[in-house]
């Protein structure tokens, strides 16, 4: 006599409405959006289009835009993997302190960290009253467009590299060191291969929310047209002149470039994924 067997019991009440309601939240929530901004970029033809992403001042705004988060990026792929490195390796007083502190990115208004380092940087703030005798100026300029998307895309790169050092073998650095392997040999052999992917993926995490950023770079870019006006602020200002349509066509680029960017991220997260399981 045979026992049917039964089918293992689910945790959640069913596959099929979980996932419609999955999918309806996500139609609600991201695809609808998403649709009225492509639909209201197709009022345009094609040659009001072109004009529309692709005026000197568009693509000023763009150039500042991708290159300032980009060397922002690369700026926190250096000092977050330093500041992961110290987080995880060494033991000193403050420590839980400094690792919260990393998180305030984060947790923090994104109008408050502009306003706050613009009243830092300024010429007539404690740094920026410092550094203006000698012609250096960080505020209202690109150099603040910088310096604030640092600030923003740190903890994505600390974050990302932290769990990954803390689950390296050690004995493997031991190794290498009774083989008469030197420190920069240990790191540049073993240790960076592991913790490699998980930075290009904190670089790529950084560099995209540095694209999309607007509250804390208006209040110390200075926002001069063709100079420090990023592309969110063109956005707002075709907004702000009823030009719906402009700013929708502005805007789909850059949809178009994060979800490139969103592509970039996952094949790196996966590929991060096979290292550590391989």
């Amino acid at each position: 006599m045979t026992v049917a067997k039964r089918a293992p019991k689910r945790v959640l009440p069913g596959f099929r409405l979980t996932l419609g309601f999955t999918l309806f939240y996500l139609a609600l929530i991201v695809l609808i959006p998403l649709s009225a901004l492509v639909f209201k970029t197709f009022t345009l033809s094609w040659e009001q289009f072109v004009s529309a992403v692709s005026s000197p001042r568009v693509i000023a705004s763009y150039q500042l835009t991708f290159g300032a988060s980009f060397l922002a990026a690369l700026v926190n792929a250096v000092f977050g993997l330093l500041v992961a490195w110290v987080l995880v390796r060494y033991s000193f007083p403050g420590k839980k302190i400094i690792d919260a502190l990393v998180d305030l990115p984060f947790a923090l208004p994104t109008a408050v960290a502009g306003i706050s380092l613009t009243a830092l940087l300024a010429s007539n703030g404690w740094v920026g009253s410092v550094l203006e005798p000698y012609g250096i100026q960080l505020a209202f300029n690109r150099n603040g467009v910088v310096i604030a998307l640092i600030f923003i895309g740190l903890p994505f790169v600390v974050r990302t590299v932290q769990p990954v050092l803390e689950d390296a073998e050690k004995e493997l650095e031991e190794a290498a060191t009774c083989l008469g392997a030197t420190r920069w040999q240990t790191f540049r052999y073993v240790i960076f291969p592991t913790i490699g992917p998980a930075l290009l993926t904190g670089f790529a995490m950084a560099f995209a929310r540095g694209v999309g950023e607007y509250g804390s770079v208006i209040f110390i870019a200075g926002n001069m047209p063709m100079l420090s006006e990023i592309t969110p602020l063109i956005i707002i200002g075709k907004l702000e002149q009823y030009d719906y349509a402009g700013a929708t066509a502005v805007a789909t680029v850059m949809l178009l470039a994060s979800f490139f960017m969103l592509l970039v991220i996952n094949a790196l997260q996966s590929w991060q994924r096979k290292r550590s399981g391989g």
